[in-house]
């Protein structure tokens, strides 16, 4: 009973994948051809499990030659839109097309110049009108025997997009070479096997303010140390908060003028922490977990060692010293 139940789950998913090979036409001709003539980027757009698959589509995208990254339609109504330019192309994903995050936001991506792309089952929905270009993954039926969790439909979605990854390869004469490039799994590996220690920014290379800063001077410290974020810290130098670009971005929505405010009033109280002697695998870890690019680098007692970014464990630049990572110091 439970293996047949599984085969027909199977069989309903491979029933709507095999639907699309035959509605595929003009329309994903037209995407593939306005992909390869932009200037700028793919940016992927989807909420709940269609957000999931516009995050691996972007992944795969990007693995293959066509820079892409995923936008989340909650976090772009919240000062996200600042990372679309005219020049890029945004495929929206959503099997009926009704998802108010996205279609909140399309016209707003329409006005700043850049092309929509959608992947969705509602041909006459608000997203699908919204878009220059329509891609149906539309299916008969989801594999959920209620209809209602995401099985089938989102199988179709990340198929079509896989299936526009290898088409755009193909015309990129994307090879194995470049794929190496893109995928330079030896130094990554020693990278995410050393100590958080051997990366994070320490001494004068934190961006550091005490409680009771202005952001005015806080702006001033996170443009200086470049890495889009400062700690904030009590007399006894222990953390006490972390304002990003994001908090900063945040403050600007909610208030007229922030430069007067202290860092306490917009800073995340309780900003994520590693300790230097985690692994960066276990920093990265993280990082994609709560979605964010710093952590924190301190000691039992709370106090600042350090700042860990993204960039520092995938590679900002060469950090091998006599055979082995030096610390950034």
């Amino acid at each position: 009973m439970l293996i047949e139940e599984a085969r027909d789950v199977l069989r309903i998913e491979a029933q709507g994948l095999l639907s699309l090979v035959e509605r595929i036409g003009q329309e994903f001709e037209k995407a593939v051809n306005l992909i390869m003539k932009a200037k700028g980027r793919v940016i992927i757009t989807g909420m709940g499990k269609s957000g999931l698959v516009a995050r691996k589509i972007s992944a795969t995208l990007s693995s293959t030659g066509t820079p892409s990254f995923f936008l989340h339609p909650a976090e772009a109504s919240h000062g996200d839109l600042g990372m679309v330019t005219g020049n890029d192309i945004v495929i929206a994903i959503s099997n009926g097309g009704n998802t108010p995050e996205v279609n909140m936001i399309l016209p707003l991506l329409r006005e700043m110049g850049a092309k929509i792309i959608s992947f969705t089952g509602g041909l006459d929905s608000p997203m699908a009108k919204a878009s220059d270009i329509v891609i149906d993954v539309g299916v008969e039926r989801e594999a959920c025997p209620m209809g209602l969790a995401p099985t089938t439909s989102t199988t179709a979605a990340l198929a079509m997009g896989d299936a526009l990854a290898v088409v755009l390869i193909n015309q990129r004469r994307f090879c194995k070479d470049d794929f190496k490039k893109f995928h330079p799994g030896g130094s990554l590996g020693e990278r995410l096997a050393s100590k958080v220690r051997d990366f994070m920014l320490t001494g004068d290379r934190i961006p550091i303010v005490p409680v009771g800063t202005l952001i005015r001077d806080a702006i001033k410290v996170i443009n200086e140390k470049k890495i889009g974020a400062t700690l904030v810290v009590d007399q006894q130098n222990r953390l006490a908060g972390m304002v990003s670009d994001g908090d900063l971005r945040r403050a600007l929505t909610r208030h007229d003028n922030v430069n007067d405010m202290k860092v306490e009033q917009i800073m995340t109280g309780t900003p994520k922490t590693v300790d230097e002697e985690l692994t960066t695998a276990e920093a990265l870890g993280l990082m994609e977990l709560y979605g964010i690019t710093h952590l924190a680098v301190v000691d039992r007692h709370n106090r600042v060692n350090g700042i860990l970014h993204l960039h520092d464990i995938l590679g900002r630049e060469e950090y091998r010293v006599n055979g082995a990572y030096g610390a950034r110091r």
